[in-house]
């Protein structure tokens, strides 16, 4: 497992993928989380929130903590979301002794190997929550959803820089365990450029296990109805009820 993309090449995440793409997301997904509250949204934490492209997009009446274990990607949410609260830490032990009216966890949750790794994490949710608050989990895929595939993507910056990627995505064994292979063309703006080879090691979970540990947790499973179709259904939206 190299998982340069996270540390060394951290500083390219907004050239690869930018912020500005993440505005229609983020606005989808603070509507999911209004819609378990039965009060206005005003604070949650992201729990592994990478360098903060979706963080961009909240208001700034709303209070947001962004939570990432890898400090280099803070440094650069740091520089894309200024002014707010950085909390370097892993998400499976996190404790800030504050609560919040909603918690969400986004695909970090595919770095989680094991269940015991997913109910740590919901555990975390659970006592940074305030009480009625909703705790929104969003996989990129679950174990009846995932599929081998390849994806490209890229930009341009202002800076002069450009970078292109392209992932692909291994058949999942019978354990939900699957390898992407990134492979990065990096542009500077000198004309240089440099390709990264990068592996990393993911894991899909079944759906069904996502809403048992949700339940013994003491959550209730929220319908987040016809919003569930705009991310593939795999918003997972659950209420603390105790």
């Amino acid at each position: 497992m190299s998982e340069q993309a996270y540390t060394s090449l951290a500083s390219w995440w907004p050239v690869l993928s930018p912020p500005q793409d993440y505005d229609e997301l983020a606005v989808l997904l603070m509507g999911v989380m209004q819609q378990g509250l039965t009060r206005p949204l005003k604070s949650f934490l992201e729990l592994g929130s990478a360098t903060g492209h979706l963080g961009s997009h909240v208001p700034e009446q709303i209070e947001l903590v962004l939570n990432d274990i890898q400090p280099e990607m803070l440094e650069i949410s740091r520089k894309i979301c200024p002014g707010r609260e950085h909390v370097c830490g892993d998400l499976r032990t996190l404790k800030l002794g504050r609560h919040f009216d909603a918690v969400l966890i986004h695909d970090v949750l595919m770095y989680l190997p094991t269940p015991q790794d997913i109910a740590a994490a919901i555990q975390t949710a659970k006592i940074h929550l305030a009480p009625g608050g909703v705790l929104l989990l969003v996989p990129d895929a679950v174990l009846e959803t995932v599929q081998p595939g390849i994806a490209q993507g890229g930009g341009d910056a202002a800076d002069g820089r450009s970078a292109r990627f392209i992932e692909w995505h291994h058949e999942p064994d019978i354990h939900g365990a699957f390898r992407v292979d990134f492979s990065f063309l990096l542009r500077e703006a000198n004309g240089e450029v440099q390709q990264v080879h990068d592996v990393h090691h993911l894991q899909v979970h079944p759906y069904g296990l996502y809403e048992a540990l949700l339940t013994q947790a003491g959550f209730e499973l929220v319908d987040p109805g016809e919003l569930a179709e705009v991310h593939g259904g795999l918003l997972i939206l659950a209420k603390l009820t105790d």
